[in-house]
């Protein structure tokens, strides 16, 4: 019985380690040290993106290109513009923003991008909803 116990303990942490694949949706932001723009929306977006409901439902995860591609990325395309946003569900890409628009316009942009993920069951919705029993 341990070693089932070490075996579930080691996936759980193992999921929390660097480079985990993500179980959710997220905002994947490609960054390089002296971006301007990347510079922008660290004043203009970041301090509140983690309160807002967007930033809920696609928590923002950073991606310095000068460093090397994290490997539970591998399926998503490189990119050399920064800032570069890409939506993320499930590993895939569902999404992506070229540069930083300013805020005017990133908060449209990215609400259409949203809306291409798949709604989350509303709390009425049965696990065994539409199954025989």
């Amino acid at each position: 019985m341990a070693g089932l116990a070490g075996l579930i303990l080691g996936l759980a942490l193992s999921s929390l380690a660097p480079g985990a694949i993500a179980l959710g949706a997220e905002l994947v932001m490609l960054e390089q040290p002296g971006c301007p723009w990347c510079k922008r929306f660290n004043e203009e977006i970041a301090p509140a993106y983690a309160r807002t409901e967007e930033g809920r439902r696609a928590p923002l995860r950073r991606v310095d290109i000068t460093e090397p591609w994290p490997e539970d990325l591998e399926t998503i395309a490189r990119e050399r513009l920064t800032p570069t946003f890409i939506l993320v569900d499930e590993g895939l890409e569902i999404g992506r923003l070229r540069g930083y628009p300013g805020d005017a316009f990133f908060w449209g942009l990215l609400g259409e991008m949203l809306a291409k993920l798949p709604q989350a069951p509303t709390s009425g919705t049965s696990v065994n909803q539409g199954q025989a029993q």
